[in-house]
């Protein structure tokens, strides 16, 4: 449970979570491994009969389940799996040959990447990289100065005879780094904290609750912990003790995998290949979102914004109509509310030739009061009490009426509720937002016999799931913008963080939850710009949509108002103006996007991603690098000032002063309202392009690659229609440009950089292009014919 201070009246929460129990003290109940004996070998791994303290037995697997993966089993019964796996599987781990040895007590199963070397009498299993570097052991319990247990090791506890979790311990080094383990707002290095793997309604983004969970772990020393249960795991991180990393899983067995890197990015690799390869959204998903806000909404104000969007030269693709398109407690009946939308498809069709995709917000929740929930009632489509009568819960917290939650389980229902969102997809809703799935009650029964703690974390992946697949039937893409999530859900584009509060400090720790979500797989993850709760100050307005802009993705979104006109003149304008600069950079940010689709590695990446031997580069929290050229430090402190770490490798230049700044050191910097603290890797090529209202559906067709130092550099630019590649050579005063690929690219732009002089000749595939002045900076323009 996460911690309550004393006097403090906290939330409560219809759906919170079970504790473990405490045994009685002197009760014996600790069944650890003791020793173990080899019954089979394939071509895989072993499986091992291990006794324990007790004097129990159980079964041990340790086979390969991938290149640079090996996967651990302990339970009673062989076939014994996730309590969470009647709902759906959540890691698909492939057979994949080892290399098992065995000399006496010493057996060694080799999957390439990663060694699990067993030792028999008395139990012990660590792991080696492939050039026999120890990466991770086993850690046989840490006791105390009485000669009590304080750590449980590999094994499993039970209480009153019954088994209340299986656990696993690891040694952690004084100086071993984690990160990781879903959308945490805490510090980014886990270290000395007791992570709880169960979806919260988070209440904002500044505490121990998440509303995303992800069940792995990454290590500066070269690898990945993997648990596979939808279960409310417990990691502590060197919290009950300094040494060692325990995992707790309350199921009926401990089945993990350690992933080889050694990088974070090969890692995350290996980890959506045993889950899910993320799913690329939609182009026009990463122009700007602008949002009706949390208030009472009409068809004639929904008009009169795309109105105003466009004739102030906004650039905007998709308007989002949150709660009030249905009508007020009747959510989430999924019904236009037909006073205020008299005309929904007229609407829709307006907003469509005007160049806007349409976004509704909806959940898995139905207020008793909705004309449909006596229907779906009837007809069994919500989760269940124990005695059979139907779970009214109150998702809403006390602010709305009670709901019954959808049961996704049941084929019916799921059938039911697709059928709603199907229509409003053909009358032309482009994309759904599916708010809360955080709230299945630990007591709840589902219809295929699920308890609410078996089904509570993966739940979200059902109701995501559901809707992914009517939208990708309809709309022929699987885009939803999710804020619950579990394991495998990168392939549920997007995330958002969830209901900030509209300060400073917000915007600080939604940094660190994108940060350590992207570390958990998601690469495509974003955020309310402005904040969700309360009405941010204009400057701080200004910084978050400058830190929205250089996102993966930007919504802007609140209790209040965000938009641009609601702000004084020169707020309005600079938010627009970060906004216009999104657009220019979008080619850059599309192919940074394709490429986190085809490798896993996140679009906001931590420094560690890039620098993983750069110490400091672990440390560096509020500050990301988007793709790999582009190092992003929005502003966290209303004095314009922060201390911005520039990682080791490469020289980093100012983007705004053309300042070149050495890589491995801090600098403090200072920067004007109208600037982000932004810096482009020396020698990086920038494609860039003119801004238009939207970005739209088809390929780029004006594309100026900026040379950053104009030094020799290549890049590749991926788009719709396929990769182009674009290598720059410089000899002297002349740059040779190649261009392959679909992308026809007429333009090299030299931004002004100090100590660099632009080239004086520069050829595009043999043709000379001219020197002359864009804009005020150095371009190369290839004449059109």
């Amino acid at each position: 449970m996460p911690y309550r201070p004393p006097l403090v009246p906290h939330e409560t929460f219809v759906a919170d979570p079970p504790d473990l129990p405490v045994r009685a003290p002197g009760e014996q109940g600790l069944s650890a491994l003791a020793r173990g004996e080899v019954v089979n070998t394939d071509g895989s791994g072993v499986i091992c009969k291990g006794s324990t303290t007790d004097g129990d037995s159980l079964t041990v697997t340790i086979s390969a389940a991938g290149e640079g993966v090996i996967r651990v089993r302990l339970s009673a019964a062989p076939d014994a799996r996730s309590r969470s796996a009647r709902a759906l599987p959540l890691v698909h781990p492939q057979a994949h040959p080892a290399r098992v040895t065995t000399d006496g007590d010493l057996v060694r199963i080799d999957a390439g990447g990663v060694v699990a070397e067993l030792r028999l009498d008395p139990w012990q299993l660590r792991f080696l990289d492939a050039d026999g570097r120890l990466l991770v052991t086993q850690n046989r319990g840490e006791r105390d100065i009485s000669g009590r247990l304080r750590t449980l090791p590999f094994g499993r506890s039970l209480v009153d005879g019954a088994v209340a979790a299986y656990h696993e311990c690891f040694d952690a080094p004084g100086d071993e780094r984690f990160v990781g383990l879903g959308e945490k707002f805490t510090r980014l290095d886990k270290r000395g904290q007791r992570a709880l793997m169960w979806n919260f309604d988070a209440f904002g983004a500044e505490s121990d609750r998440s509303h995303k969970n992800v069940p792995l772990y990454l290590s500066d020393r070269g690898y990945g912990v993997l648990v596979d249960s939808g279960m409310p795991v417990e990691f502590d991180i060197c919290s009950s003790t300094h040494s060692c990393v325990q995992i707790l899983v309350p199921d009926d067995l401990i089945d993990y995998y350690v992933i080889a890197g050694p990088t974070p990015s090969e890692i995350l690799d290996r980890y959506d290949q045993l889950t899910s390869r993320p799913v690329l959204p939609p182009k026009w998903a990463f122009g700007t979102w602008i949002s009706s806000g949390f208030y009472v909404d009409t068809q004639e104000l929904v008009l009169e914004r795309a109105r105003r969007i466009r004739a102030g030269g906004i650039p905007c693709d998709v308007l989002h109509l949150d709660c009030y398109w249905q009508a007020d407690g009747a959510w989430s009946d999924l019904a236009w509310d037909a006073t205020n939308f008299p005309d929904p498809a007229g609407m829709l069709a307006t907003l469509t030739e005007q160049g806007f995709k349409v976004s509704l917000w909806m959940n898995p929740y139905i207020m008793t009061g909705s004309p449909v929930f006596a229907q779906a009632d009837a007809a069994g489509y919500f989760l269940r009490r124990a005695d059979g009568s139907t779970y009214i819960a109150d998702v809403w917290h006390g602010s709305y009426p009670v709901c019954g939650i959808v049961d996704f389980t049941n084929p019916a229902a799921t059938e039911w509720f697709t059928g709603l969102l199907r229509d409003l997809l053909r009358q032309g809703a482009m994309v759904f937002k599916t708010d809360f799935a955080e709230g299945v009650p630990a007591d709840a029964v589902a219809h295929n016999g699920m308890t609410g703690v078996e089904l509570h974390n993966v739940y979200t992946l059902l109701f995501n799931d559901a809707v992914a697949a009517v939208t990708r039937e309809v709309a022929g893409h699987g885009m939803v913008w999710a804020r619950s999530s579990f394991l495998g859900g990168q392939r549920h584009p997007a995330q958002w963080s969830g209901d900030v509060n509209a300060t400073y400090p917000g915007l600080a720790s939604t940094l660190r939850g994108g940060l350590s979500h992207g570390l958990s797989g998601m690469p495509f993850w974003s955020h309310d710009a402005g904040g969700f709760h309360g009405t941010p100050t204009p400057d701080l307005y200004v910084r978050w949509a400058q830190f929205g802009a250089l996102s993966p993705l930007v919504r802007f979104h609140g209790t209040t108002s965000r938009l641009p006109w609601d702000f004084p003149d020169d707020a309005a304008r600079e938010a627009v103006e970060a906004i216009r600069l999104r657009y220019r950079l979008m080619p850059y940010l599309y192919s940074a996007a394709v490429t986190a689709a085809r490798t896993g590695a996140p679009m906001l990446r931590a420094l560690l991603v890039d620098s993983p031997d750069d110490p400091a580069a672990w440390n560096a929290e509020l500050e990301y690098r988007l793709g790999t050229d582009l190092l992003v430090a929005p502003m966290i402190n209303p004095d314009g000032q922060r201390q911005v770490y520039l990682p080791a490798g490469d020289d980093w230049i100012d983007f705004w002063t053309g300042e070149v700044r050495p890589g491995g050191r801090h600098l403090r910097v200072r920067t004007p309202l109208e600037r982000i603290p932004l810096f482009v890797r020396r020698g990086a090529l920038i494609a860039t392009t003119e801004v238009g209202d939207t970005v739209g559906d088809g390929p780029f067709t004006d594309v100026t690659v900026q040379s950053w130092g104009g030094l020799t550099a290549e890049t590749v630019i991926r788009d719709v229609d396929g990769d182009t590649v674009v290598l720059l050579v410089r000899d002297g005063d002349t740059v040779r440009a190649s261009v392959d690929g679909p992308l026809p690219v007429r333009r090299i732009a030299f931004p002004p950089v100090t100590g660099a002089e632009p080239p004086v000749r520069v050829l595009i595939d043999g043709v000379p292009a001219p020197m002359g002045t864009v804009d005020g900076v150095p371009t190369a323009v290839l004449a059109s014919g």
